[in-house]
């Protein structure tokens, strides 16, 4: 039997149902609580860190030689408090179960021995796809889920009223968010209403670009606090994306081509990304190439555009299955020559190279195979589809990627 210790999980009850099914199957959980969110979700006893970060290796080397830890989980791989416990545990041959928010959406969630993102052991060579997809197995069919975003925004509410109490119990956790929840719901709150006009306005700016015969790129915007951001690009948020995209695109692109900016769906709107787009666009003398939406028809968009511009978003890998040239600007799993525009956004905007569609066929296959499973982190029907699939993957001696990769050679 294993002895697993987990570190934080989503804002949900997922890592809590995950710890009963393997205790259920003869193995130890513990875990080590952060913050008093981290205790509310988590009911099979743990030990609370309230140092400072710099005393945190030591500590959870303690807790994993009292425990006869194991295997270590944890969701999301970049965060502060994480990182040394994964360098600890590696160096210690543990085993490490990364859990985050799927590759491929909806009604999957990513889970990868070591690390995902840029830190997936996933090849980079597209070679080695083609041989792989080959030996994967068709994959099961994902569980209906439903009111999945009022479960999320309840767990989350949730997660950080209990954290009022982290001056407190934890007064020195920080928390990985760039904005304190409170800013972040009021101005959600905020966007929320203006979208209720905005929609109508975007919509006719959407019928105008399809109906149009107007030829446009897509930059879908990400998120300012997103690990993907700040950990796997150049950039530092979406104010530094604004400002290389929108240059490059009006000293190289076509004169009569334009550019669609569509805000991320869950932008809290503390920062004012249109407001910055337009203030840019006056700079470069291009206002009336560029279009800013705050909501839209993602994927017919993605269609009509001549391409796609984003740094590693998980639309990358929706625009490339749709066959539309996608140039990606930082590292990701799917930046692979096939998939992506290779030589820059100097010639993406002139000459953007579509994806390989066997390849992406074969990419996909085996990334569902081996670094997701089925299921969800926030609804009751995703949490219990989700356990039932990864209690399978945690118990196993080597990854299936790691299986894959043997096989292949």
């Amino acid at each position: 039997m294993s002895s697993f210790l987990f570190l934080q999980g989503s804002a949900s009850p997922f890592f809590d149902v995950l710890g009963r099914a393997l205790k259920a199957r003869g193995h130890t959980v513990t875990r080590i609580f952060f913050n008093p969110g981290d205790q509310l979700y988590w009911s099979h006893g743990g030990v609370a860190f309230r140092g400072r970060l710099a005393a945190l290796p030591d500590f959870a080397d303690d807790v994993m030689t009292r425990h006869g830890v194991t295997d270590l989980v944890l969701f999301g791989d970049c965060r502060s408090i994480h990182r040394p416990v994964i360098d600890r545990a590696e160096a210690a041959g543990l085993r490490v179960h990364v859990f985050e928010e799927g590759y491929f959406r909806p009604n999957r969630i990513t889970l990868e021995r070591f690390g995902v993102n840029r830190h997936s052991r996933l090849p980079r060579d597209p070679d080695w796809y083609l041989k792989a997809a080959a030996l994967c197995p068709d994959e099961p069919t994902g569980c209906q889920m439903t009111k999945v975003f009022r479960a999320r925004a309840y767990h989350d509410v949730r997660y950080h009223v209990a954290g009022l109490l982290n001056p407190v119990l934890y007064p020195h956790y920080r928390n990985h968010q760039i904005y304190n929840a409170p800013l972040e719901y009021s101005a959600y709150l905020w966007r929320f209403a203006r979208l209720l006009v905005r929609r109508r306005q975007d919509k006719a700016a959407v019928q105008t670009l399809l109906g149009g015969g107007r030829t446009f790129f897509l930059l879908p915007l990400q998120l300012d606090g997103d690990a993907q951001i700040r950990n796997h690009s150049p950039f530092d948020g979406m104010s530094g994306v604004l400002c290389s995209v929108m240059r490059s695109f009006a000293e190289q692109a076509d004169p009569s081509h334009w550019l669609v900016i569509k805000n991320h769906p869950l932008d809290p709107g503390v920062a004012s990304h249109e407001r910055q787009a337009r203030r840019i666009a006056d700079e470069l003398g291009i206002r009336d190439r560029v279009v800013f939406l705050e909501s839209g028809p993602l994927e017919e968009l993605i269609k009509a555009s001549r391409g796609v511009v984003t740094v590693n978003s998980t639309v990358g890998l929706v625009s490339l299955g749709l066959g539309c040239p996608t140039i990606a600007l930082g590292e990701s799993i799917y930046r692979l020559p096939g998939l992506t525009h290779q030589a820059g956004m100097r010639h993406f905007w002139s000459d953007p190279q579509p994806p390989d569609s066997r390849l992406f066929a074969a990419f996909e296959r085996v990334v569902r195979h081996a670094a997701q499973v089925p299921g969800g982190f926030y609804c009751r029907e995703g949490i219990a589809w989700a356990v039932e699939n990864a209690v399978p993957r945690l118990e196993a001696e080597r990854s299936v990627l790691e299986e894959l990769l043997d096989a292949v050679g």
